[in-house]
C-alpha cells in the first residue's frame, strides 16, 4: 500500500508539473585502483537543496531504494562484486507519508562498490542507476548509465604494418600509361615475388585490376623489381622476395577517353625472420590527372635475370638438339654442301652464316607466334592453370615416348616437299628454304624439346618464349658458321651412329621425368593426394633406374643398334645415373632429398609423413581415422588431432574437458613450418599437443571461399566484403587478439578466456614447453 502510494505521488508530480524537466541528483565516476586486479567504482550524487536521495537499504512497504545493476553475462565472467556497495553518511528520520523510519541522503551522497577483474583484457565496465528523489511535494523515478573506464594495460602493440604502399602514373603518349605501384619494406621485412607460383611456397604478391568496363587493357605482364633468391627450408624450395622496396609495373592502353581513374588492389604477404603477417589486401585508386610524362623504360633487372636463365637453359637445349639422329648428320652434309658449291672459300663460309641466320629467324618467329597468339598474361595465367598443367603433362609424356621410340612425331610430307622444292631456287630465298627443310625434317627430334621450352617459357610470360627461341636456335645455327668457317674442324666430329639415338633416348627419359611435376603441380592446387610425395619419388625412382639399366646396356629400345660393348662416358652417365637413384630411396622414408626439393611434393604431402613402414609416434593419442570427432583430422607428420573450424573445435573441447590452444597459421608461413618441424616434435611438446589440449589451426591465408551466408563485411577494411576463409581468421585474430603474425598461439578455457599471454614464434623447444604447461596448469 505504502509503494503504491510513492508511486501516485509521482505520477501526480508528473501531472503537475509535466512542461518542467526535474534533474534533481547530478551523477558522476570515478575508478580507483587498489591492486593489478581488484578496484574500487565509485558514484558520486550531487543533490539540489530541499531534494533528498534514499539508500539502499529501506525496509519493506516504503520508498524506493537506490539500486545499482550490472549486465548479468560479465558479473562472475569479466568480473565479481566483492560485497555491497558502501554508502557514505546517511539521515535516517520518521517520514509521515510513509509511516516508518526512511534512510535518505541531503547535498550529496557517495557509494563505493569493490570489484575483482577475471577478464585481463576488459577495459571498462557499464553500470546502471536506479533511483528515487523526492522533496516535500514531489518525487521521480530515474535512471541513469555511468562507464567506467578501467586504467588500460600499456602493452606493446603486436599490430604490424611494415608495408608502405605508394603509387604514381606516368604518361607514355596519347593513350599508353605505366603504373608503378611501390612497397616501402621495413628493416628485416620482405614481401615474395610474383613468380613463386608453387602453391606450397609462400603467397606471391598480386595486383589486380577493377576493369569491369573494359575501360583499358593491360599491355603486357605485370613486371616487378630486383628479386632476392634463397633456397628455404620451410618451403624445401628456392623463393624469390623483395627486401627494403618492391616495384611493380605495369602498362595500360586507355580505350575509354572519359576515364578518370585506375582502381587496382594488391594482395601480399609480409613476413621477417620469426613471423609472418597474414595475407593482405591494399587499395589503390590512381588519377589519370596526375600523369606525369615519361619516355618509355627498359625493364627492370629482375626480368633480365629471369630472361638471362630462360637464354641459358635454351642455349644448352640447342646443344642437345644438336646429338640427336635427325640433327648431327645434316652438320657436315650441309656445311660440305656450302663449301663446294660456291665460288669461293668466302662465298661459302658468307651462305653458311645466312644458312644460321635464316634458322635463328624460323625459330625466333614460332616463339613470337605463340607469344603473340596467346599473349603474355595469357601464357602466365595458363602455366599455373590446374588444366593447363594437366595439358603439360600430357604434351611431355608424348614427347617421351617418342624419343623413346614409340612412335615419331613428324610434320606432313608434303610440307617437307614443297619446301624443299623451294630451297632449289638459290639465292637468299633458296637458302631460307634450306633451313626451314632443316626444321620440318628434323623436327621428330626438336619438336619435343621446343614444345618442352615453351611449356616452361609460357611460366615466366612476357618475352620469355622469344628469347627462348633465339637461344635454341642460336645453339644450332653456331655449328654450320663455324664448320663452314673452319671445315678442317668436321674431321674432329665423331662418326653417326648408334650413339646418337642414345642421346635421344636419354632426354626421353628426362622429359617424361619432368611431367610428372607438372602433374604434381596439379594434385598440390587440387588437394587430391593422388601424387603425394612417396608416390612421386617412386616413379622417378622407376624413371631413372630403368635409365640406368638401358645406360648399362641391359634394355634395349626399338631405335638402338646391336651392343657389343659400352663406351667408358656411357658407363660413366650410367654410374651418375644409377648414383642419383640410389640418392632418392631414402626419399620413402622421409628423408628431405635437397637436391631436388624443388620437384617432389613436400614433406607434409605424403601418405605416410614418417616415410614408408614407419610406425607413428610421440604420444599416445589414437591413430585411428575412424573414430574422429566431426570436423577434425589427424594432422602430419605426427597425428595431432586438429580442427580447422573453431567452433567444432571449440564444442569438443567442451566435450572433452581440455583447454583449447588456437594456432593462427597460414599454408605460406615460413615459421609456421620451422615450429611444427622442430618444436613440435619434441617428445613432451608432442605428447602435451596430443593428450593435454585440443588443437585449433586456422590459417589465415586459405583461399577457400567462404559459403554466402558467412559472406559478411569487414570491420578492418570499410566497404569490403569478406570472400575467403583465410580473411574470416585473420580479420578474427587482428580484432580479438590484436595481433597480425603467424604463427600465434593461443591458449583458452571454455568461455573463450587466455589461460596465459598469447606467444608467437618461440624456436626454443623448452621455451614453448613451458608456455603450454603454464596455461595447461591455469585451466
Amino acid at each position: 500500500m505504502k509503494q503504491f502510494t510513492a508511486f501516485l505521488l509521482g505520477f501526480f508530480a508528473f501531472l503537475t508539473v509535466n512542461a518542467q524537466v526535474f534533474k534533481p541528483v547530478k551523477w558522476s565516476s570515478e575508478v580507483e585502483k587498489i591492486s593489478d586486479t581488484e578496484y574500487n567504482l565509485i558514484y558520486k550524487a550531487e543533490i539540489k537543496e530541499h531534494w533528498h536521495l534514499y539508500s539502499q537499504d529501506l525496509p519493506e512497504g516504503g520508498a524506493i531504494p537506490t539500486e545499482f545493476i550490472y549486465n548479468e553475462e560479465s558479473v562472475n565472467k569479466d568480473f565479481e562484486l566483492l560485497g555491497k556497495a558502501i554508502e557514505s553518511k546517511s539521515i535516517t528520520k520518521y517520514d509521515k507519508v510513509f509511516q516508518m523510519d526512511m534512510t535518505y541522503f541531503d547535498n550529496e551522497a557517495t557509494f563505493t562498490q569493490k570489484i575483482k577483474v577475471l577478464n585481463p583484457n576488459i577495459t571498462s565496465i557499464e553500470g546502471e542507476i536506479s533511483f528515487q528523489a523526492c522533496d516535500d511535494a514531489k518525487c521521480l523515478f530515474e535512471s541513469e548509465n555511468v562507464t567506467f573506464a578501467l586504467e588500460e594495460k600499456k602493452t606493446e602493440s603486436k599490430i604490424f604494418d611494415p608495408v608502405k604502399w605508394t603509387s604514381s602514373i606516368f604518361k607514355l603518349n596519347d593513350t599508353e600509361y605505366e603504373l608503378v605501384y611501390t612497397a616501402a619494406l621495413d628493416e628485416h621485412w620482405h614481401i615474395y615475388s610474383q613468380d613463386n607460383k608453387d602453391p606450397m611456397g609462400p603467397i606471391p604478391s598480386e595486383i589486380t585490376f577493377k576493369n569491369d568496363a573494359k575501360d583499358f587493357e593491360l599491355i603486357g605482364g605485370l613486371k616487378e623489381s630486383k628479386t632476392i633468391e634463397k633456397f628455404e627450408k620451410a618451403f624445401q624450395m628456392d623463393v624469390k622476395y623483395f627486401e627494403d622496396k618492391a616495384v611493380f609495373t605495369q602498362r595500360i592502353k586507355v580505350l575509354n577517353p572519359e576515364l578518370k581513374s585506375i582502381e587496382a588492389e594488391a594482395y601480399f604477404q609480409a613476413c621477417d625472420d620469426e613471423k609472418c603477417l597474414a595475407p593482405a589486401f591494399f587499395d589503390f585508386k590512381t588519377n589519370l590527372r596526375d600523369a606525369v610524362a615519361k619516355t618509355d623504360t627498359k625493364d627492370e633487372n629482375g626480368e633480365n635475370k629471369g630472361l638471362w636463365s630462360i637464354f641459358f637453359i635454351a642455349f644448352f637445349s640447342g646443344f642437345a638438339a644438336l646429338l640427336t639422329p635427325c640433327v648431327f648428320p645434316m652438320i657436315p652434309m650441309t656445311v660440305s654442301f656450302f663449301t663446294k658449291q660456291s665460288k669461293n672459300k668466302a662465298a661459302g663460309i658468307k651462305n653458311a652464316i645466312i644458312y644460321g641466320l635464316c634458322i635463328i629467324v624460323i625459330y625466333v618467329l614460332l616463339g613470337t607466334a605463340v607469344t603473340a597468339i596467346f599473349g603474355a598474361d595469357a601464357l602466365n595465367a595458363l602455366a599455373t592453370n590446374v588444366w593447363f598443367n594437366l595439358v603439360f603433362f600430357v604434351l611431355l609424356v608424348v614427347f617421351a615416348l617418342s624419343f623413346l621410340g614409340a612412335f615419331e612425331i613428324m610434320l606432313p610430307n608434303s610440307w617437307a616437299n614443297k619446301v624443299d622444292s623451294q630451297a632449289n631456287r638459290g639465292g637468299l630465298i633458296g637458302i631460307f628454304f634450306m633451313a626451314l627443310a632443316l626444321a620440318i625434317i628434323s623436327f621428330s627430334c626438336t619438336g619435343p624439346i621446343v614444345g618442352t621450352l615453351l611449356v616452361e617459357a609460357a611460366s615466366k610470360g612476357g618475352l620469355a618464349p622469344i628469347i627462348g627461341m633465339l637461344g635454341f636456335s642460336l645453339a644450332i645455327a653456331l655449328p654450320f658458321a663455324l664448320f663452314a668457317a673452319f671445315p678442317g674442324w668436321l674431321n674432329s666430329l665423331p662418326k653417326s651412329g648408334g650413339w646418337l639415338n642414345t642421346v635421344k633416348v636419354v632426354l626421353g627419359f628426362l622429359e617424361l621425368a619432368l611431367a610428372f611435376k607438372f602433374l604434381s603441380q596439379a594434385d598440390l592446387v587440387l588437394q587430391l593426394h593422388l601424387l603425394e610425395r612417396e608416390v612421386f619419388i617412386a616413379i622417378w625412382i622407376a624413371i631413372f633406374g630403368t635409365l640406368a639399366l638401358y645406360l648399362f646396356g641391359k634394355i634395349q629400345l626399338p631405335h638402338d643398334s646391336p651392343l657389343s660393348h659400352i663406351s667408358v662416358g656411357r658407363l660413366s652417365l650410367g654410374m651418375i645415373v644409377l648414383s642419383f637413384t640410389i640418392y632418392m630411396i631414402p626419399g620413402l622414408w622421409g628423408a628431405p632429398l635437397n637436391l631436388i626439393s624443388a620437384f617432389p611434393p613436400p614433406l607434409d604431402y605424403s601418405e605416410s609423413p614418417y616415410g614408408v613402414g614407419n610406425s607413428k609416434g610421440g604420444g599416445s593419442a589414437s591413430t585411428s581415422h575412424s573414430d574422429l570427432p566431426e570436423g577434425a583430422h589427424l594432422l602430419a607428420p605426427h597425428d595431432i588431432l586438429a580442427f580447422n573450424d573453431y567452433d567444432l573445435g571449440l564444442a569438443y573441447a567442451k566435450t572433452v574437458n581440455k583447454p583449447v590452444m588456437i594456432d593462427f597459421t597460414g599454408w605460406a608461413c615460413v615459421n609456421c613450418r620451422k615450429m611444427e618441424q622442430n618444436v613440435w616434435p619434441k617428445s613432451n611438446v608432442l605428447n602435451a599437443l596430443k593428450n593435454d589440449v585440443v588443437l585449433i589451426s586456422l590459417y589465415v591465408d586459405d583461399k577457400r571461399r567462404l559459403e554466402k551466408d558467412e559472406i559478411v563485411d569487414s570491420k578492418l577494411r570499410e566497404g569490403k566484403k569478406l570472400k575467403y576463409i583465410g580473411q574470416k581468421w585473420s580479420e578474427f585474430q587482428t580484432i580479438k587478439y590484436k595481433s597480425n603474425t603467424q604463427p600465434y598461439y593461443v591458449l583458452m578455457d571454455h568461455n573463450e578466456n587466455n589461460l596465459i599471454e598469447p606467444v608467437a614464434y618461440t624456436p626454443d623447444a623448452t621455451e614453448y614447453y613451458n608456455w603450454l604447461k603454464t596455461g595447461i596448469d591455469n585451466f
